[in-house]
């Protein structure tokens, strides 16, 4: 040691080769203690080794010093030394007995080794830890759930070194761990053992069946869960954080939903929607051998970065070929078709309305002619299914065909009548007629178009309107189809005459000619 020592924070550039031997380069801010000669230790983690002990040292130097915890940790993290001193000192040590320990370390030496002691120097002030809390012996059954009498709780803390004075615990310098009331009573509980304590069912506030807890929106969420379970799917629960490319596709991976501090790179923004977890999971599947599969997943998606901007999605995939092959069975691709029909099971079970419109426009990540929006009215939009986008899937690396629907079932309206019993069965004892009807028209007109125009010809008597076929080019000519529709006519007054069919039948073609611009086939 050349002249004196002083603590003080090291400077960018400062470096020291450790005990350990190994060179340490300090940031500025860390603590460390020189003399004149430069950084001769770490403070309250490690010494330097041009300072350290060996079988020729005569001279000591005893230090006993009191660090400041969250001081240590910062250094001792930074530079990666995990030393019994960093040990000690990250945690606290007692204070009180820093003076004490310097003369008992000196008297062992002593003992040991011989030699004759300086005068010690005390350089600053031991900081004041003196605490006192309050003693509520309440407070164990309440936090803890154990019935321990104050008596004992007052023994026990007494016998762990804290002072008694009335109901206030003063706590031992060598405890810096407790802060609060809290901590009194987690000491009683642990040397009483938590291993005494006995399960109970929570106590009921009135006799009788309790209320249901679940609200509208959550016995919603768990019939969904239900039914696509049983409808063939299997449920996955994904990150919340996906990567900015996959975030791209589906309208996110802008700087409002950036995580700021992701654990990995790929997991660098919030999820805009749910199909990009799903189709991640489908493309792990498939490198793996599972080429056919059925996935959904009900969880948040995130339009923003507030706490607000959130919204519950039901989004579910089918990847691959309806089944296995079999003799007894055929097996195909999945369609949109397939999509369609799980949505709309979904979409009946989380109780949305029978007549739901399904018209175009949706995303960029859904395929531009093979999907649908399911609506009430354009601008009330409850899901979307359909085929998705081939450049998505070539982007994650799933191998198609892959169809899909996203489902939103907050936008879901919920029923009036909130009744468990359903309404009386109306049975009509009269015949039902259907008709066919087929019709030229120009190639963009859409058949719901057609389908609509038709129901709206007569809403009493017209129960349902389908679409059974349809035709395209050929002898009809270039730029036109034909769109066949059955039309169920059911009467609940009389039996329908010739007369009241040919009627219904005139307005049926006069609507649809006039919604579509097209003409009756011929």
């Amino acid at each position: 040691m050349t002249g004196d020592l002083r603590v003080h924070r090291a400077q960018d550039g400062q470096n020291l080769v450790g005990l350990d031997e190994k060179d340490y380069a300090f940031s500025a801010g860390q603590v460390v203690i020189s003399d004149d000669a430069g950084v001769e230790s770490i403070g309250g983690i490690m010494g330097g080794l041009s300072t350290g002990c060996t079988d020729e040292t005569t001279d000591v130097f005893l230090e006993a010093a009191f660090w400041d915890h969250i001081q240590i940790a910062y250094t001792g993290r930074a530079l990666k030394i995990n030393s019994d001193a960093r040990y000690r000192n990250e945690r606290g040590i007692d204070p009180a007995y820093n003076r004490q320990a310097l003369d008992d370390a000196t008297a062992m030496i002593l003992d040991l080794c011989g030699g004759e002691p300086s005068e010690a120097v005390l350089a600053g002030e031991a900081p004041k830890v003196s605490r006192s809390y309050k003693l509520d012996a309440a407070r164990v059954v309440s936090l803890v759930g154990m019935e321990i009498s104050e008596s004992e709780q007052r023994q026990t803390l007494t016998a762990l070194g804290f002072k008694l004075e009335g109901n206030m615990a003063a706590v031992p310098s060598w405890r810096p761990d407790v802060q609060g009331e809290a901590d009194l009573v987690e000491e009683v509980a642990r040397v009483a053992s938590l291993t005494k304590l006995e399960g109970k069912p929570l106590a009921r506030t009135q006799p009788g069946v309790p209320k249901p807890i679940l609200s509208p929106m959550q016995k919603r969420e768990g019939i969904a869960r239900r039914t696509a379970a049983a409808l063939g799917y299997n449920e996955c629960v994904t990150y919340s954080f996906i990567d900015q490319q996959a975030a791209a596709l589906f309208g996110g991976g802008d700087e409002t939903t950036m995580v700021a501090n992701p654990i990995s790179s790929e997991m660098s923004h919030m999820r805009p929607n749910l199909l990009p977890g799903l189709l991640r999971a489908a493309a792990r599947n498939q490198a793996r051998g599972f080429a056919d599969m059925a996935l959904f997943e009900l969880g948040a998606a995130f339009h923003g970065g507030e706490p607000a901007e959130q919204h519950q999605q039901l989004a579910g995939i089918l990847v691959g070929r309806t089944g296995p092959k079999d003799v007894h069975a055929t097996s195909r691709p999945v369609d949109l078709f397939d999509a369609k029909a799980d949505a709309e099971a979904l979409m009946t079970a989380m109780g949305a309305p029978a007549k739901m419109q399904i018209l175009r426009g949706g995303e960029g990540w859904w395929h531009p002619g093979r999907h649908g929006r399911l609506c009430l009215g354009p601008k009330k939009v409850m899901g979307v299914f359909g085929e998705v986008h081939p450049k998505v899937l070539h982007a994650l690396d799933v191998k198609g065909p892959v169809v899909a629907f996203t489902l939103y079932p907050e936008d879901i309206p919920m029923p009036r009548n909130t009744k468990a019993a359903r309404a009386a069965l109306h049975l009509r004892d009269l015949q039902a007629v259907e008709r066919d009807f087929a019709f030229v028209v120009d190639v963009s007109v859409e058949a719901l178009t057609l389908t609509n125009a038709a129901a709206g010809a007569d809403k009493a008597l017209i129960e349902d309107v389908r679409v059974f076929d349809e035709f395209v080019g050929g002898s009809l000519g270039e730029g036109k189809k034909s769109i066949a529709v059955t039309v169920r006519l059911q009467p609940s007054e009389k039996t329908l005459t010739d007369e009241d069919i040919e009627a219904v039948s005139s307005k049926i073609v006069q609507k649809v000619v006039k919604a579509t611009g097209g003409e009756l086939r011929g």
